[in-house]
């Protein structure tokens, strides 16, 4: 997990880092609430990514420079990856396993169609799918604003950490939803384009050959979808925020 997240961390720029945890902490995304002193430090602090100061050996791992870690990015896509190996282990050849949204299908349902996953619409006062996806043989991961924040003088901010400024981000997408081989992929990715933004993030999906869905909140509060790679390029509808349709 922590060489992947390396990996990524190299192939993002930056824009997804493991390294995070000290502004994760101070922002009050982790055991213990805001508080303003160490969110100062957290904007303040001198940073070099992880992938630039961590370094991975036969059963040991070394910094060469400050760094708390911070795996919430990754790890539960890892999870669910792990998931989807002991079934297969067990001889499961066919199913859909996930954490807190994050999902792997493995074969095809029983009727021989393909599993049917929804992507959430980005309204944080309630839950419905904005746009349906079906898989086989692949994962799925989202990241988005709308279900994790603090709100500070009347902002809400993303729990979503801009490595270049030690704190939340600014206009980020809605959310990102990635489909990829593995889960730990996908939820690595979707969580370095939120941090890169639609623009940016579209453009390096592009390049990677990724399969993404970037979630843009219009002025009026509707969700406009604009897909990258074969998979999610069509473009999806608009939708309203409170019904979801």
């Amino acid at each position: 997990m922590l060489a992947l997240g390396l990996a990524i961390g190299r192939a993002s720029g930056g824009a997804f880092d493991i390294g995070m945890g000290d502004a994760v902490t101070a922002w009050g995304f982790g055991p213990e609430a805001a508080l303003p002193g160490r969110i100062r430090s957290a904007m303040a602090a001198s940073r070099r990514p992880a992938h630039e100061v961590l370094e991975i050996g036969a059963g040991w791992v070394r910094k060469s420079a400050p760094l708390v870690l911070d795996l919430n990015g990754i790890a539960k896509g890892y999870g669910v990856d792990r998931l989807a190996e002991t079934l297969l282990d067990h001889g499961i050849g066919a199913g859909l396993v996930g954490i807190d949204g994050e999902m792997r299908a493995l074969g095809q349902r029983p009727d021989a169609t393909p599993w049917t996953i929804a992507v959430e619409a980005p309204d944080p006062e309630g839950r419905a799918p904005h746009s349906i996806l079906t898989l086989h043989d692949a994962a799925v991961a989202t990241s988005g604003d709308y279900r994790h924040w603090v709100e500070v003088q009347g902002r809400r901010l993303s729990h979503t950490m801009d490595p270049g400024r030690g704190a939340p981000v600014l206009a980020s997408p809605a959310s990102v939803t990635v489909v990829a081989p593995s889960c730990a992929e996908a939820d690595a990715w979707a969580t370095a384009l939120m941090v890169l933004g639609p623009d940016r993030g579209a453009t390096l999906a592009r390049e990677r050959g990724l399969d993404a869905l970037f979630l843009l909140r219009d002025d009026d509060g509707r969700a406009r979808g604009v897909g990258v790679g074969q998979l999610l390029s069509a473009k999806p509808a608009e939708t309203d925020p409170a019904k979801g349709n």
